[in-house]
């Protein structure tokens, strides 16, 4: 037998131990597969090309930054990997030492077993994503709005893209893995596993730092939502914050309350809870960083994902513009043409709608007047209240999202106002300010003003300028209208907006960040989950030990799987649950941002997640269980 058929039957004889390196690598491969498929697909660049140049050129830039993410990610998870698994081999190096293999021998070996492992994951990989790739293109269709849908097509270019950009990191990776074997002596590896490990140590004003830092970022990030300090520094303070209290929650805290548990012995010695107890204190310090690590990059996961889900929700485009159609008007005979084309379209396609119109008068002190017949007619066709102003009375109403919101929390404590028209100087006592937007992006201050006195203003001002308005209920199902309608107008004419085609962009836009933020996270947390698996049976065999011996002393089955069960439901679920935690704090402030609800887009990410995370450990906790009975007495 060579030296390569000896690596061969080292990884089919270690099936166990490479099954989690192999299929994250094939995991890896896949999604990386996934994402040149999309960015080298004929139809997808063809259609959003043809819907806007930005958008395309976005698309193309982020589908290649994200393969540079994710093989980066890749390379280091890898290695982190493939050193998880050398720890576990030590007792088998030495041994082979033992046998008379050389330095050299060894890390040959090291570097073929590797090799192979890589090759049969970039086919794997790239096998499985053509079997998902007609799957996903329905997804990216709908996500990206592409009604016509994407076609199935081999995708060769990618293919190869993908086996040559992961045959290079199988490379650098069997290349670093010498430089992770420190083999020392013999004896060294023989006894690695037989070394006892010191009792944790934790600091009790380390673990209150912890609350204390995950307090102080909760409310940094809130502050931020709900009290509108708009600050990017607010923002990032808070964030780090809270990344540095998940990492003392996880080494201090967590390990200084299993020590409080220790100290009630009425508990701590009740049937199985003294090993119960003990393990989870060494378990709680052994994977405290990898817990870290799984949190953060889950709530990462979680919160990117919620945002780009938001993002694409026609509630937001709604929450900015409210009409349907707009037009401005400069009293031209197309203009007057183009108006009549709009309602034609809209009765043509057995569609309702409402119409209002106004004209703004813009004062020299930077003031926007809005005649109070022209605002009723506008609310009443969104279905607002209408209002009443005596002549020397105003209403403030808002034109954009940030200043409603600061309306809405600081109030409006503006009472007098001053209306400066060239000679004119008009005063005017504030009656109250909207809560709800009626004419956006109109002026920065604008207000409601009788007719009477709009009238005194309007004198001398000879512009024909007049804004168009239509109110359509169901706006979303109004694209073929607007494409019909930006057909007949002059190509020239900028004076037209549709609401649903400026969504649709706007939600191929965010839908790209979709996919790429929903295909990133979905990788973080299968790394993720594989740092679990990692770390559980890197402990199997010093597990296998343990419960051996207690098993002569009595331990039952049903003992053994209750006391496993509640260490794998800490070693699974703790992390994501402070992910969850993590994520509600930012989808909350979130929803302070925003008009409309993200509650739903929240729950389907928690339960689909949440729902992966559970199969995982019955799947995980079945076949640990499987391992530990063969071993017991």
């Amino acid at each position: 037998m060579n030296l390569r058929q000896f690596a061969i039957n080292n990884v089919l004889r270690n099936k166990r131990t490479y099954l989690a390196h192999f299929l994250s690598s094939a995991f890896s491969v896949m999604i990386f597969f996934i994402y040149a498929l999309l960015l080298f697909h004929p139809e997808l660049q063809g259609e959003l090309k043809s819907t806007s140049d930005m958008i395309s050129a976005l698309g193309t830039m982020g589908m290649k930054v994200a393969q540079i993410i994710i093989f980066i990610f890749s390379f280091f998870f890898l290695l982190y990997s493939v050193s998880a698994f050398l720890k576990l081999r030590k007792k088998e190096f030495g041994i082979l030492m033992i046998l008379g293999m050389s330095r050299k021998q060894f890390y040959r070996l090291l570097f073929v077993e590797n090799m192979i492992i890589g090759c049969a994951a970039i086919i794997a990989g790239i096998v499985a994503g053509t079997f998902l790739s007609k799957f996903l293109l329905i997804i990216s269709a709908n996500i990206l709005a592409i009604e016509k849908g994407l076609s199935f097509y081999f995708p060769i270019k990618a293919a190869l893209i993908t086996a040559g950009a992961f045959l290079l990191l199988f490379l650098l990776i069997s290349l670093f893995t010498s430089r992770l074997v420190r083999t020392g002596t013999v004896l060294e590896l023989v006894k690695a596993e037989e070394k006892p490990k010191p009792e944790p140590k934790t600091s009790p004003w380390l673990s209150l730092l912890a609350i204390v830092l995950l307090a102080a970022g909760y409310g940094m990030v809130l502050c931020f939502a709900i009290l509108q300090i708009i600050s990017l520094g607010l923002l990032l303070s808070g964030v780090g914050l809270t990344i540095l209290g998940t990492y003392f929650l996880f080494t201090q805290f967590s390990v200084y309350s299993i020590r409080g548990l220790k100290k009630r012995s009425r508990f701590f010695f009740k049937k199985t809870n003294m090993v119960t107890i003990s393990e989870f204190m060494y378990r709680m310090k052994d994977n405290a960083v990898m817990f870290f690590l799984v949190s953060v990059i889950s709530a990462s996961a979680f919160t990117g994902i919620g945002t780009c889900l938001a993002l694409g929700n026609s509630g937001l485009s709604e929450m900015i513009n409210p009409y349907a159609f707009s037009y401005t008007s400069f009293g031209e005979k197309a203009d007057k043409q183009a108006i009549e084309t709009i309602k034609e379209e809209l009765t043509k396609a057995n569609i309702p709608f409402a119409m209002g119109s106004f004209k703004p008068i813009y004062t020299t002190n930077d003031t926007t007047l809005i005649k109070l017949s022209n605002y009723n007619e506008m609310a009443k066709a969104l279905g607002y209240p209408t209002e009443t102003v005596s002549t020397n009375q105003a209403i403030f109403t808002p034109t954009t999202v940030k200043q409603k919101n600061d309306w809405r929390i600081h109030g409006q404590t503006t009472k007098q106002l001053e209306i400066v028209q060239e000679k004119m100087n008009v005063d005017v006592t504030i009656k109250k300010a909207l809560p709800y937007i009626v004419f956006p992006e109109v002026g920065s201050t604008t207000i409601i003003v009788s007719d009477k006195m709009y009238e005194k203003f309007l004198e001398g001002d000879e512009s024909n300028y007049r804004d168009y308005r239509f109110v359509v209920k169901n706006w979303q199902e109004t694209k073929e209208v607007a494409q019909n309608i930006t057909k007949k107008l002059n190509p020239d004419n900028y004076n037209f907006s549709s609401l649903v085609l400026n969504w649709l962009t706007s939600k191929q836009e965010n839908g790209l960040l979709l996919i790429l933020s929903g295909l990133v996270g979905v990788v973080f947390f299968t790394f993720a989950a594989s740092f679990i698996y990692f770390r559980l049976y890197a402990d199997l065999d010093r597990d296998i030990q343990q419960y051996r011996m207690i098993s002569k002393i009595g331990l039952s089955k049903k003992e053994l799987s209750q006391i496993v069960t509640r260490q794998l439901v800490l070693l699974f679920f703790l992390p994501i649950v402070m992910a969850i935690i993590h994520g509600s704090v930012a989808f909350f402030a979130l929803q302070r941002l925003v008009d409309f609800s993200v509650l739903k887009s929240s729950i389907i990410i928690f339960v689909t997640f949440g729902a992966a995370q559970v199969v995982y450990f019955f799947i995980a906790r079945w076949r640990y269980l499987k391992h530990l009975y063969t071993k017991m007495v």
